[in-house]
């Protein structure tokens, strides 16, 4: 597989298949929506365009980034949203980098949505349809958010294969010292919707410690930082160790054109 990974910026035409990635924190949230019982997440070209979107169906529900807002349900944290009653809602999400990311691709076959919580079930798509190019679009930070890139290199990497180690990766793929913050081992909060579990529990070993240097590249971002100090806005103390819960979800997401809007849907790789 010819994984290129590029920033929103770069992103010229619709690639055959594109993994949009977001660790910090949209595509984190997206998967714990759907593990508390969303159908689907529409991403929203605007704040503006959210807010007319549940003004016209007053059962949908909105998210953003920041702190809250009239008119917005919920903010962009998978430690606020954990706790959520989603069964059967539609919700409406709009962020900085996540939602422009994957709107950004909206043209192409094959759209899927990813952070760690859902990296084995993203590549297990990838393995499975046996693509030749895939365009990882890194969304934080025009492409230069570390934990964005190293969830994206390691997705690749596992998409050629489960036993393939990383030779981008920062520091020896053996190592098995864990990033901080990041869990492989049993959930802390184990609170999901009824028809999913987590894939958390099967997590070997070997798989863990390939993770390893990824999750720590993504435990010292930037975005984990701000977070972790508070300095950005509309964020919960276990964000970060949310983000970085490798594993926790046993679908990949994939976006879909459904009536001019994109759509966000789970999908459980067979």
């Amino acid at each position: 597989m010819d994984a290129h990974f590029l920033p929103i910026s770069r992103v010229r035409q619709a690639p055959s298949v594109a993994v949009v990635v977001d660790v910090m924190r949209a595509y984190t949230v997206a998967a714990w929506a759907f593990a508390r019982g969303a159908e689907k997440i529409v991403l929203a070209e605007s704040t503006a365009e959210a807010l007319a979107l549940t003004a016209r169906h007053p059962g949908w529900v909105a998210l953003k980034d920041g702190p809250p807002a009239p008119g917005f349900d919920l903010v962009n944290s998978p430690g606020l949203l954990r706790s959520a009653d989603l069964s059967g809602r539609t919700v409406v999400q709009k962020t900085t980098a996540g939602t422009v990311g994957a709107l950004a691709v909206k043209h192409a076959p094959l759209v899927l949505c990813a952070g760690f919580v859902v990296a084995e079930a993203t590549a297990r798509v990838l393995r499975a349809g046996g693509y030749e190019e895939v365009t990882f679009v890194v969304t934080g930070e025009d492409g230069r958010a570390d934990e964005d890139l190293a969830c994206a290199e390691y997705i690749a990497h596992r998409a050629t294969g489960p036993d393939t180690t990383a030779a981008t990766a920062t520091g020896p793929a053996t190592e098995t010292a864990g990033a901080p913050g990041a869990t492989t081992g049993p959930a802390t909060d184990t609170t999901t919707a009824p028809g999913y579990t987590t894939d958390r529990a099967t997590t070997d070993r070997a798989t863990a410690d390939r993770a390893a240097p990824y999750l720590r590249r993504a435990a010292a971002s930037r975005a984990a930082v701000e977070l972790a100090t508070g300095i950005r806005e509309g964020a919960h103390a276990d964000d970060v160790a949310l983000c970085l819960e490798l594993d926790r979800f046993p679908f990949a997401m994939t976006a879909t054109l459904e009536d001019g809007l994109m759509v966000l849907r789970p999908h459980t790789p067979h």
